[in-house]
């Protein structure tokens, strides 16, 4: 008698877990920058890129189809001369912003304890 494994939903240690994706999407450093920077409203991509210092725009636009697809966040296209996109959190990304914040904030407040890695090969 063939055995199947069953999923073991809200487990995030069991590999077979279906939050592992979500998981992954929310622990990506720009993705959780995304969501933050949407937190006071609707953003367009300049406005996100400008707050988001050092991100590409390959890699915010890559990150954004990601949230967009997650259900995270909206793309509107405004009918204007010129055309422009606002991108807006959903209520699931209103949701994942409250412990993203705390993480936020804890990293931010803790800054000092860190102790800085040793360069690659020392």
């Amino acid at each position: 008698m063939p055995t199947t494994v069953e999923p073991h939903f809200g487990d995030a240690y069991s590999a077979s877990c279906p939050c592992r994706p979500m998981l992954d999407l929310l622990a990506d450093k720009w993705s959780a920058l995304i969501l933050g920077a949407l937190e006071d409203g609707p953003m367009r991509f300049g406005e996100i890129r400008t707050r988001l210092d050092g991100i590409s725009p390959k890699v915010l636009t890559a990150a954004l189809r990601r949230l967009e697809r997650h259900e995270l966040l909206t793309r509107t296209v405004i009918p204007a001369v010129p055309l422009h996109v606002e991108y807006e959190l959903t209520e699931l990304g209103q949701d994942a912003c409250v412990p993203l914040a705390a993480l936020r904030t804890w990293v931010e407040t803790n800054l000092p304890r860190f102790v800085a890695p040793a360069p690659l090969g020392a």
